[in-house]
């Protein structure tokens, strides 16, 4: 197996659980914030949508999906277009509500873009540093498996929040 195929893999299952745990969301699922203070659905869905796109656009010198394709206008939150929701206040994180199909359709556009760039990775180029800001700088095989472990906890979260909420 070569790494870009074992890295597609990864995303894959990441695109699979997203789908999964928007299946049969409604808007009150969506927004419920367990405890009242923990991340809503909604905002943890966007947020791994928003980290897989900015980090992997800058990474791969191509245009963040959330702009190029218009979502921060569709999504029309009170927020930066450039945000990505690290640092979020709880009035933020609930300042990010969207209905359950746009939140997928925007994440699904995030993962074709994804599945693109893999699918042109040799092994090779995962050694080439990409953000020097980090001491080790970081390096594209890194940051990759950095994604894939936020956007998996997030998703996960996502999941946890959806039981909580009854029917979920």
């Amino acid at each position: 197996m070569k790494s870009n195929e074992l890295l597609l893999d990864a995303f894959g299952r990441i695109h699979e659980t997203v789908a999964a745990v928007l299946k049969g969301a409604d808007g009150e699922a969506l927004a419920r914030r367990p405890a009242g203070n923990g991340n809503s659905m909604a905002w943890l869905v966007w947020h791994l949508s928003r980290v897989e796109d900015a980090q992997l656009a800058s990474a791969a010198g191509l245009q963040e999906v959330w702009t190029s394709q218009g979502f921060a206008a569709r999504f029309d939150l009170p927020l930066s277009e450039h945000d990505t929701g690290y640092g979020h206040s709880s009035k933020q994180v609930d300042a990010v509500q969207a209905p359950p199909e746009l939140l997928f359709e925007y994440y699904d556009a995030v993962h074709r873009q994804s599945v693109e760039f893999l699918k042109t990775l040799s092994d090779g180029d995962l050694d080439r540093v990409v953000d020097t800001r980090w001491d080790p700088p970081v390096t594209l095989g890194v940051r990759l498996v950095s994604m894939i472990a936020d956007c998996l906890q997030h998703v996960g979260q996502a999941a946890y929040a959806k039981g909580l909420h009854p029917g979920g």
